[in-house]
């Protein structure tokens, strides 16, 4: 946390090199985010730049007290979804109120195949199936079911990248997690159990 106080303070400063290190330290962080939830590798580096251009040109807006982390998921997070809808990818979904869990596609998620072959490889297959059912969703689902179960934030900084609320990010997260079920279940309907929050 130091570490990245420092930098705030070298880059506040405009110093020489402060800015191509806050790159180098957050460059892969940054693509794979924009990766995971758009979905194709030279989008995921045009947004990469984009987001670096932004940091670069609206760091004096920075708020000192803010994680400078939480800043460059939102950033991110917001480049992705405006790229989303600039290719007319996804429409907002309605408001719902589906509550659901599914110990297997989070498993799967999470990349928690194990070590038998043969799980490994339905274990990818329905890794495939996932990110087919993840460019279904609305835009801010997917960020947060990305961030979440692929880059194993809390719901806190999610909240925080998304300018949202805990309540928002975990609607978000269930109505999201209920839509991929189904896409997995083929469109049917999927036993599920309320999962519990932090």
């Amino acid at each position: 946390m130091n570490d990245e106080k420092e930098l705030v303070d070298r880059l506040s400063r405009g110093e020489a090199g402060a800015f191509q290190e806050l790159v180098e330290r957050n460059k892969r962080k940054v693509y794979y985010l924009a990766l995971d939830i758009v979905g194709n590798h030279a989008d995921a580096e045009d947004i990469s730049q984009e987001v670096f251009i932004k940091i670069y040109r609206a760091f004096k807006t920075f708020k000192r007290e803010a994680k400078l982390g939480s800043w460059l998921y939102r950033v991110t997070v917001n480049a992705s979804i405006d790229h989303l809808r600039r290719k007319s990818a996804l429409p907002e979904t309605s408001q719902s109120d589906l509550f659901g869990n599914d110990d297997r596609v989070l498993a799967l998620a999470s990349g928690e195949f194990g070590s038998d072959p043969a799980r490994k490889a339905e274990g990818q297959l329905m890794q495939r199936q996932i990110d087919k059912a993840l460019q279904k969703i609305s835009a801010q689902e997917r960020s947060v079911f990305v961030m979440r179960h692929y880059h194993d934030l809390p719901l806190k900084d999610i909240a925080e990248a998304m300018n949202v609320s805990i309540g928002s990010v975990k609607s978000y997260l269930f109505r999201g997690l209920k839509k991929i079920q189904k896409e997995l279940a083929g469109g049917g309907t999927n036993p599920s159990t309320e999962v519990g929050h932090e």
